[in-house]
């Protein structure tokens, strides 16, 4: 009677599992385990992480979870065997306690998932237990879209079309977990599931934050947008509107099924679904880039523009970063970013385009800022994102195509709803100064009590003359580029 272990890591759900389902098809024993691996812990910058908060939250109900589905199937109960420490020590150390014969994992596609993961499959090759992962957090992975020539994608409409002519509903099935659940074992006598202290960590407070965890969130969320999705388009770009899904976080640690989310937008259609399946495909799009270009973790995608000549100046990253730039609706979304740990896509253009734009600060500062910030930090994205407002990376921005951010501003949030939310500072300016309050005269500012460069600071830069100072430094480069 074989037995095996489900490795958990960005798939907290009981649900539409890929590696679940196919331990359970395998085994007649399936263990379920979690590790709190101390190599990525460590890197934290504090103990009061958003981030590990929510995964021990999703943890909690999942444990619980399986072991409702176990009990309704007609098992024993089951749960998560959750463990701190290196991954590549600890997980092929509880397999050989369990006696498995296999682990089964979903797959991983960042470089360093994939050096831990190999160093784990051959650290269990080593004792005799087998190792074997499959496709889940993507629709498409690796070579599964292809250019005629048999090449990966780095333009991402071309990607798009491909990916809308290869999918079908086999690509878009749910795992058929619950009929198998009878095969999950029970938790080993006395385990339990460790808390946030007990892994060295506190609250970080997400229940102020309002963002829901685990399954039970992720449905919550995913119900809330279906029943707005047809006004996704025209509302997704306004950071004052409830436009998006929110779900971001969410599709992160996989308390949602990426499957079910695509299926219900292409089964939907129309504007709004169609619009919001295209951001899930640009997420295909950016995991597989990383896949054949992980140089692009630390590199410009267009080696050309290695030669960019970035400026040394931390006075104007820590203003970036403190939200003290002068520009409100760029301050207004690192404030959004550093309070919530989310930011609102379009302002996450809009800063990326200031910071590497206006400030000419390097892009690899500012992703990696956004690492350690965003609650739905995921590198494949990040870094497409990042790349692509700086016009260093796969179908960026063109480098002469310059966000100018009150322009933005006025058109994104026209009467300074998101603004004000975040600067209160600025609750008195007029509609009309909001998105350039230093435009405002000394008589208005003492009016509305708010004085520039006191109450809230003046730009640390002039825009148009940072907009020509870009042309230059890109200018430069391109013009090197054709002599050579």
């Amino acid at each position: 009677m074989p037995s095996a272990l489900v490795w958990f890591r960005r798939d907290l759900r009981s649900f539409d599992h890929a590696a679940l389902h196919h331990a359970l098809r395998f085994a007649d024993r399936v263990h379920c385990a979690f590790v709190f691996d101390t190599a990525i812990l460590e890197a934290l910058r504090s103990r009061r992480d958003r981030r590990v908060e929510f995964i021990h939250a999703s943890l909690i109900e999942l444990d619980e979870a399986l072991g409702a589905m176990a009990r309704a199937a007609g098992g024993v109960g089951a749960g998560v065997i959750v463990r701190h420490g290196r991954a590549e020590d600890v997980l092929p150390r509880l397999a050989a306690v369990l006696g498995v014969d296999k682990v089964f994992a979903n797959r991983d596609y960042e470089p360093g998932a994939i050096v831990r993961d190999s160093r784990v499959a051959q650290a269990l090759a080593e004792a005799g237990i087998g190792y074997q992962d499959f496709k889940d957090q993507v629709i498409f992975e690796r070579d599964d879209v292809l250019t005629q020539a048999g090449k990966s994608y780095s333009v991402f409409t071309p990607y798009k079309n491909a990916w809308l002519k290869a999918i079908d509903d086999f690509q878009l099935k749910a795992y058929p977990v619950e009929k198998y659940a009878v095969y999950l074992a029970p938790k080993p006598m006395g385990e339990t599931l460790p808390s946030l202290a007990d892994i060295g960590f506190e609250p970080a407070g997400l229940a102020e934050l309002n963002l829901p965890t685990g399954m039970r969130g992720g449905r919550r969320l995913f119900e809330d947008f279906a029943a707005r999705i047809d006004r996704y388009k025209r509302a997704r770009d306004f950071p004052a509107v409830k436009g998006v899904s929110y779900l971001s976080t969410h599709l992160r640690f996989g308390t949602v099924s990426i499957r079910q989310l695509a299926a219900h937008a292409r089964a939907r259609g129309g504007e709004g679904a169609d619009s919001w399946l295209s951001e899930l495909i640009w997420r295909d799009f950016y995991h597989q880039i990383l896949w054949h270009n992980p140089r692009v973790v630390d590199h410009a995608f267009r080696p050309e523009y290695e030669a960019v000549k970035w400026d040394d100046a931390p006075e104007r990253f820590a203003a970036w970063c403190e939200a003290r730039t002068g520009y409100p609706i760029v301050d207004a979304a690192m404030r959004q970013l550093n309070q919530t740990g989310w930011m609102h896509n379009r302002l996450r253009m809009i800063v990326a385009s200031f910071l590497t734009k206006d400030l000419g600060i390097d892009w690899r500062l500012g992703e990696r800022y956004f690492a350690a910030q965003l609650n739905d930090y995921d590198l494949a994205a990040n870094n497409g994102g990042w790349q692509w407002a700086a016009s260093t990376g796969c179908d960026a921005q063109p480098w002469f195509r310059i966000f100018n951010p009150v322009t933005q501003s006025e058109k994104f949030d026209p009467e300074g709803r998101f603004i004000r939310r975040y600067l209160p500072e600025l609750a008195r300016v007029p509609d009309k100064f909001i998105h350039a309050p230093w435009t405002l005269g000394g008589i208005d500012q003492t009016a509305c009590r708010t004085k520039i460069g006191v109450d809230y600071p003046e730009p640390i830069v002039d825009h148009a003359a940072a907009r020509e100072h870009t042309l230059q430094r890109f200018g430069v480069v391109k013009n090197d580029g054709q002599a050579g």
